[in-house]
């Protein structure tokens, strides 16, 4: 991305978003309408690991409704697990299940007279395709052949960026306010007891590193260049609304301008 893109009349600029739309039939998570006062682009689920047909419209119209640029969230068809477990998939069948997922959540945006604007693979389809290089190539090309003006999101430095680039696609590489990195600037695995970050002032330090220095600081200590077009919150605990908010106000403090990936790739 140009420096342009980073930069609003020369502020740095970042997008903010979360994982949305996780609510399941009578089974309710987050608080979606409080988180999506705070954030500038939404990623919702889609059915598969998460989401169900109401779910989705009621996401669609709420992103409307708050200005939030919508994007889609496929993971992979694992209710019980949350998407978070690896299934074996050939690349045709990940291909194809991205297609159905996205296609999908752009049904319920075209009732409502919204685009979609992006995709973001959810879980363990988003971790395999970060390292896998066939995988992150069947979920780009999916995106690509649907619609060549969705952006993908990837986690930064990935096989997914790679691939993403390769497709002709717009690559948005993703960073996280919530967890730690590692030297080899991957996350920090969850099973790590300093996996994730609690203090909203830590958190905020390192988003601000990771978007004005183009840098953070690993768990051992050492500082790594890392990109961040996006910056993903986390909605799904009690103290979501408050940390997202608290988070956009230190941002902003700093003079970092929020604004969705679509613009300022635009």
């Amino acid at each position: 991305m140009s420096k342009e893109g980073r930069e609003v009349n020369g502020q740095a600029s970042v997008d903010l978003n979360c994982d949305l739309g996780e609510s399941f039939g009578h089974y309710r998570l987050g608080n979606d309408e409080e988180i999506m006062k705070w954030i500038t682009s939404c990623n919702v689920a889609c059915g598969y690991h998460a989401g169900d047909p109401e779910t989705m419209y009621h996401s669609v119209k709420l992103a409307k409704q708050y200005g939030v640029s919508l994007g889609a969230h496929p993971g992979f068809p694992d209710l019980m697990g949350f998407g978070r477990r690896e299934l074996k998939m050939s690349a045709d069948e990940v291909y194809h299940m991205v297609i159905y997922q996205v296609g999908a959540l752009k049904a319920f945006a075209d009732v409502e007279g919204v685009r979609v604007k992006h995709v973001k693979p959810h879980g363990a389809l988003y971790n395999l395709a970060a390292v896998q290089p066939e995988l992150a190539r069947a979920i780009a090309e999916a995106v690509r052949d649907l619609d060549k003006q969705l952006i993908l999101f990837a986690l930064s430095g990935s096989e997914l960026v790679k691939a993403g680039r390769q497709a002709g696609l717009t690559v948005a590489e993703e960073a996280f306010a919530d967890r730690t990195y590692q030297p080899d600037g991957s996350l920090t695995p969850r099973r790590h007891p300093k996996a994730v970050i609690h203090d909203i002032h830590a958190a905020a330090r390192q988003v601000i590193s990771m978007v004005k220095d183009r840098m953070v600081t690993t768990v051992e200590g050492t500082v790594v260049p890392l990109r961040a077009d996006t910056i993903c919150v986390h909605g799904d605990h009690p103290g979501a609304v408050s940390f997202v908010s608290r988070l956009r106000k230190q941002l902003e403090d700093e003079g970092i301008v929020l604004r969705p990936a679509g613009d300022r790739f635009g």
